[in-house]
């Protein structure tokens, strides 16, 4: 009876007001940007702020540069809680290579399963270029699944559409009713022209919640002004802990004092995010990845 309690058992601590969860697309993340100092040094700024980090276009093979990036988000002298990751394979259809990751704080969420779907198998059809890696993530009060995603400019439309098929999946699979999609979708501008939207069930079914609105711009450069990057949620309990207008687009370039060049230097995204209540610090079970 003892081991049953530890395996699913998480023994609280403390409380926290909020969490808070983060998509961002870093943009050709590998080993040049590494080198650069200064660019890591806001680059673990702003992911330290997340109590949950997805971050997209990872493109180092060997690994090292997300290795890098956890050694200086737990050696920070101020760090709290320790930083854990679980990062996907190298997903694309040629030579072209990405990989999802997410970046948490293991005192406040454990992982409780993770899936990659494949969305040609058993002769399906071939509609991602980087198919979502699903994670199943459990705090203290809640549970939720997320579905990221990074689409490719041209399929956006449906790409975004085919998450619908993603959710379907993967609510077969595990027993939720709780589900994050986030990610860079493209989902503005000329990639998803406003007549398009009635083709994309995830748009259409009012089940779904779309936390960042067409309006919203997420983008670096001041030349643009295209809502890419999206959060989008489907369960009632998820949508009812949601803390009013905290779903956001996070400006690096003006919380850190930096030009526009230099904010190009981290990123041509910036990261959306929003935050949950009634979240509780935990120790990990055995169960935790």
């Amino acid at each position: 009876m003892k081991l049953v309690a530890l395996l699913f058992t998480f023994l609280c601590f403390t409380n926290a007001s909020t969490f808070r969860i983060c998509s961002f697309n870093i943009q050709s993340f590998g080993e040049s940007k590494c080198a650069k100092p200064e660019v890591m040094d806001v680059i673990v700024k702003v992911v330290s702020r997340c109590d949950i980090m997805l971050l997209m276009e990872i493109k180092d093979s060997t690994d090292k540069v997300i290795k890098m990036l956890m050694e200086k988000l737990n050696s920070q002298p101020e760090m709290k809680d320790e930083f854990s990751l679980i990062i996907s394979q190298r997903l694309g259809r040629k030579t072209y290579k990405e990989q999802y990751a997410f970046i948490y704080r293991k005192q406040l969420v454990v992982v409780k399963d993770v899936y990659q779907y494949l969305d040609h198998q058993d002769g399906d059809v071939d509609a991602f270029s980087r198919e979502p890696f699903v994670v199943w993530f459990k705090t203290y009060k809640s549970e939720f699944v997320i579905i990221p995603q990074h689409t490719t400019p041209e399929a956006a439309v449906r790409e975004i559409d085919e998450l619908y098929d993603v959710y379907l999946d993967v609510k077969q699979k595990w027993k939720t009713e709780n589900f994050i999609f986030m990610g860079d979708f493209n989902a503005g501008c000329s990639y998803v022209p406003k007549k398009y939207w009635k083709n994309i069930r995830l748009r259409t079914n009012e089940e779904f919640v779309w936390l960042i609105e067409d309006n919203v711009d997420t983008t670096v450069k001041s030349s643009t002004t295209c809502a890419y990057d999206r959060i989008v949620l489907r369960g009632k309990k998820l949508i009812n802990s949601v803390v009013p207008g905290s779903a956001t687009v996070f400006d690096f370039m003006n919380a850190y004092g930096l030009t526009e060049a230099q904010a190009l230097e981290i990123s041509d995204h910036y990261p959306v995010e929003f935050q949950l209540t009634q979240m509780r610090k935990m120790k990990p079970s055995l169960t935790s990845r």
